[in-house]
């Protein structure tokens, strides 16, 4: 039988004490040498903090905010075991520069006092980082890519016996009922539990990685480098700001509700970002099935101004008042047979919108050469042509008349292929945020704690660009801990 050992808090902390001592010297030097707290703290941000209290501070603002930003980078996931850290560790304490621990009260109510000033630290990195990603890759760092996701909250109701009480009850129900497969339980037992959390309407119901929680929603903005953007947190002041996001059920289907909600929530989230940056130009929008729909490409393009919008298709397209088919990808096809999709040709050809008037000509035209006059003609070797016309079809796309069609981009052609993967990113930063950075499974039904410690994850993701653009070393944007190895 093999025995599991209960590791304690100590030996969790050994384990941190390690990490450090082997690599101290190296990080310690490397972030006096490269970061300098004045130049990326905003000046309201000090002015805040150093206003009057009646009584003076007795932890300042640096060794606070680099004791936090430490915890995110080295992956210590409670307070309690960063102040353990603290204390164990002179030489992290003379870094950070405290002469007394503060203890975890301090670090709470430092997060919620100054929650305003964590996001205006946060928009203005996001501002300096933006010249060094684009030096590094104009064409990523033109691309935005959106996507939500949720922080599990510290409450009742994600004790996974909650779910699975209801869950079981309604299997036995459909059983005893001999109900059909077209009863699904998951769905019924969805329906049934309440939206939000008793604790706090904020708290919402959501369907996350294959399973129900209660969680505070978020929204992120990335660019194709990876490198965060932009966050928006779905609490009160958010959503009275925004009315038309959606946060109830409307139906009984988790992912349905979620697509709604996040159709939803992305052109307000994109204009208020694109507001507080007026520098980052709109060029690329990248995103999910979820964004597929014909007022969404019509703000992109004509609100916002982007250029190309890689969204994959929900429900097949149609093309009304024309005479031919479209497959799955938007491309025409013969008229005589539907399963040939004709051939895109290139076209100089740009209007008012800016985007390029798109050229399919017949897939059985071949270019021959005329040796009489050394010239090259269309020829169409169709045994059934649908034109009198002895170069074949040619069909003439007006982008801007379709644009879920023609996105200013051809599905399916390699550029599409290419570019797509690139939406990865936001999926691996959101992972980093809650993983690396520990914003997942916080002890915590606070919004505003759950709020600064993801802007602190956003901050702890943006200092890596600085440190790494200083020393030139722009392969280790994304970790500094790829750095210091």
């Amino acid at each position: 039988m093999i025995t599991h050992k209960q590791l304690t808090l100590a030996e969790v902390f050994e384990d941190y004490q390690n990490k450090f001592d082997n690599d101290k010297y190296q990080f310690l030097s490397l972030l006096d040498e490269a970061i300098n707290l004045d130049e990326i703290v905003p000046v309201s941000f000090v002015s805040h903090f150093h206003a009057r209290t009646g009584r003076p501070r007795k932890h300042q603002l640096y060794p606070m905010l680099k004791a936090l930003l430490l915890q995110r980078i080295f992956s210590i996931p409670t307070d309690t075991l960063l102040i353990v850290f603290l204390k164990y560790s002179q030489e992290l304490r003379d870094f950070c520069g405290f002469d007394v621990v503060p203890d975890g009260s301090k670090f709470t109510r430092f997060k919620q006092d100054f929650l305003a000033d964590l996001q205006s630290m946060f928009d203005y990195l996001v501002d300096l980082t933006e010249p060094i990603c684009q030096k590094l890759n104009p064409a990523l760092a033109g691309m935005t890519i959106f996507d939500t996701s949720g922080i599990e909250a510290w409450v009742t109701e994600n004790n996974p016996k909650y779910a699975n009480r209801i869950i079981k009850q309604l299997k036995v129900f459909k059983k005893s009922h001999n109900l059909d497969d077209s009863y699904d339980p998951y769905k019924a037992a969805y329906g049934s539990m309440p939206t939000h959390a008793a604790a706090t309407p904020a708290i919402q119901q959501m369907y996350i990685n294959g399973h129900f929680c209660y969680a505070y929603k978020f929204g992120i903005v990335t660019n194709g480098l990876g490198i965060v953007r932009d966050i928006s947190f779905y609490n009160k002041d958010f959503l009275t700001a925004h009315p038309d996001i959606i946060v109830e059920k409307k139906s009984d289907s988790p992912d349905e509700d979620k697509s709604l909600a996040d159709s939803k929530a992305l052109l307000p989230v994109l204009i208020d970002f694109f507001q507080k940056h007026p520098l980052i130009e709109p060029k690329t929008f990248l995103g999910d099935a979820a964004f597929d729909t014909i007022e969404i490409y019509k703000s992109l393009f004509e609100d916002i101004g982007f250029r190309k919008a890689f969204i994959p298709l929900r429900v097949k397209l149609s093309m009304e008042g024309t005479d031919y088919t479209v497959n799955e990808n938007g491309i025409p096809c013969c008229p005589h047979d539907s399963s040939l999709p004709m051939k895109r040709e290139g076209s100089k050809s740009h209007l008012r919108s800016k985007l390029p008037t798109m050229k399919f000509v017949c897939p059985k035209m071949k270019w021959e050469y005329n040796p009489a006059d050394k010239s090259k003609r269309r020829v169409c070797h169709c045994d059934n042509p649908c034109t009198t016309s002895s170069c074949g079809r040619m069909i003439y796309i007006y982008s801007e008349k379709n644009l879920r069609a023609y996105p200013g981009v051809e599905r399916g052609s390699q550029e599409w292929d290419d570019t797509y993967k690139i939406r990865v990113n936001v999926e691996k930063s959101i992972n980093q945020f809650k993983d690396s950075f520990c914003i997942a499974n916080r002890k915590t039904q606070n919004e505003k704690t759950l709020h600064a410690d993801l802007l602190l994850a956003g901050i702890t993701q943006l200092v890596p660009v600085l440190v790494a653009d200083k020393i030139h070393q722009h392969q280790y944007i994304r970790s500094l801990k790829s750095l210091i190895a």
